[in-house]
């Protein structure tokens, strides 16, 4: 028996000597080839644009869009009781796009839908927008004022593709402070700044866990808001009987037992409120809803749940505030009556607790990805920082008087026509606190010196008790390690 002879009968006798022969060698390495160039399974993402008089911001979402490096698969702009250009802005923007990408030639389309009158405003368009993009694995939702970074959609899909607990994620949100006009607007954008990246940053200490996925930039997936709709009795998502609907659904999808995560990633940037009367609206349609939401038995979807775990930092918030309320005023109103009967003693202690807010806010302006100088210096200058408290104050203030007082109003009109310049609500806060201080001060001046005197010693001691402890808590704040995030 010649050498081949030897060879063929070595191989049929153990099969695992074929893989020698020239050519089963290149047919493995063709098969492995072939297998490997298998097109793997692209998750379809259908994105939703909610517009109401966006003419001035809608192309610069489109562009920053169609910039992704993962574009995509639909985009519907639902432009809704609108009175400007959106809609012809938007049509140039209409039809098939294509993009070079790093992982190749990517494809989506744009649907301009003029809906019109739509009694239900955002929320009626958002689930216009639902209904179009149901049957495709995850919604993105974007508002017509809300540029994201360049790979936010990419990391989004990415994170929420990875888990199926997982029902939506927010990107992390941060307010633009380009192209402001005075003095005012440069505050209160700075202001909004430090308030969304100490949001954010709450939010990512906490395991990522998102009370709140925003409408301005957040993916949902399809299946989750399915459930919803079928553990809650609803025909569509967002519900138009809520002030805070982005709220309602977060807690809807955590109750049917999903995840609901901010991206450690992802970054978006949206529009900001530059006057006093604009950002009053707001914050007082966000804390009324959010009182609503948090109410036992206000509503029957949250009925007997106050407690429920989106909520809780809800509760946090607001019994945070009472605190900052209280201290605030007390401190005024001491101060003044201490000189008022040539009381007053200053102790440097006094400056532990201003000098831990500036640490506090300075550390916020840090976590910052996009931190500029403005956002540095309202964190080191005292009275910035307290002057926007103050605003604040005054919206939460006014968010439940109005709850207790069981105004019918439609806060989504009221944001609309404080956002066209019209309106004087956002000067009752400051009204309110002016008449507190005058009529204290009047009955201050009618009480005898003694009483006067037995009520200072009696008051500063509660009042230094309150601070310690609030200036503890703003202390072990500032020292909490940020584990590399970024807000």
């Amino acid at each position: 028996m010649d050498v081949n002879d030897t060879r063929t009968q070595l191989e049929a006798d153990d099969p695992y000597l074929r893989i020698a022969d020239p050519d089963l060698a290149a047919y493995e390495h063709q098969y492995q080839d072939e297998v490997d160039d298998l097109p793997t399974y692209r998750p379809t993402v259908g994105c939703i644009i909610p517009a109401y008089n966006e003419a001035e911001t809608i192309a610069g979402v489109l562009d920053s869009l169609l910039q992704q490096t993962r574009l995509p698969d639909a985009i519907h702009v639902i432009i809704n009781n609108s009175s400007d250009d959106s809609v012809e802005i938007a049509s140039h923007y209409a039809g098939p796009h294509k993009r070079m990408t790093p992982t190749g030639e990517q494809e989506t389309a744009i649907y301009v839908h003029d809906i019109g009158k739509n009694p239900d405003k955002k929320v009626g368009a958002l689930n216009y927008g639902y209904s179009l993009v149901e049957t495709m694995d995850y919604l993105l939702g974007v508002d017509g004022d809300t540029t994201p970074e360049p790979d936010a959609i990419q990391h989004l899909v990415d994170e929420i593709s990875s888990d199926d607990r997982i029902g939506g994620i927010s990107a992390i949100y941060s307010i633009d402070d380009s192209a402001l006009d005075g003095w005012m607007a440069k505050f209160l954008i700075a202001g909004q700044r430090a308030q969304f990246s100490a949001f954010n940053m709450q939010n990512l200490l906490k395991g990522r866990n998102m009370a709140v996925l925003g409408g301005q930039f957040s993916i949902f997936s399809t299946q989750a808001l399915r459930d919803v709709l079928r553990d809650s009795h609803q025909r569509t998502p967002w519900v138009s009987d809520s002030e805070v609907e982005d709220s309602l659904l977060s807690l809807q999808i955590k109750s049917a037992g999903y995840l609901t995560k901010i991206s450690a990633r992802a970054r978006a940037h949206v529009g900001g409120m530059d006057t006093l009367r604009s950002l009053d609206a707001q914050q007082v349609k966000w804390n009324f809803g959010a009182i609503d939401l948090m109410w036992p038995g206000q509503r029957g979807d949250t009925k007997g749940q106050p407690f429920h775990p989106n909520l809780r930092l809800r509760w946090f918030e607001h019994m945070s505030m009472v605190i900052n309320i209280t201290t605030r005023v007390l401190f005024v109103l001491l101060l003044a009556g201490s000189l008022n009967i040539h009381a007053f003693v200053f102790s440097p202690w006094w400056l532990i607790p201003p000098f831990a807010s500036i640490w506090l806010n300075f550390r916020v302006a840090r976590s910052m990805e996009f931190a500029n100088r403005r956002d540095y210096l309202f964190s080191l200058l005292i009275i910035p920082a307290e002057s926007y408290m103050v605003i604040r104050m005054g919206h939460f203030i006014r968010a439940w008087l109005k709850f207790f007082s069981r105004q019918q109003t439609d806060n989504w009109a009221a944001q609309a026509k404080a956002e066209r310049g019209k309106g004087i609500a956002w000067t009752y806060p400051f009204v309110a606190f002016a008449f507190i201080f005058v009529v204290s001060a009047a009955i201050w001046l009618q009480l005898p010196i003694g009483l006067r005197s037995d009520i200072l010693a009696v008051s500063w001691p509660i009042l230094g008790v309150i601070t310690v402890l609030q200036t503890a808590w703003m202390c072990i704040k500032a020292m909490k390690r940020y584990r590399g995030f970024k807000a």
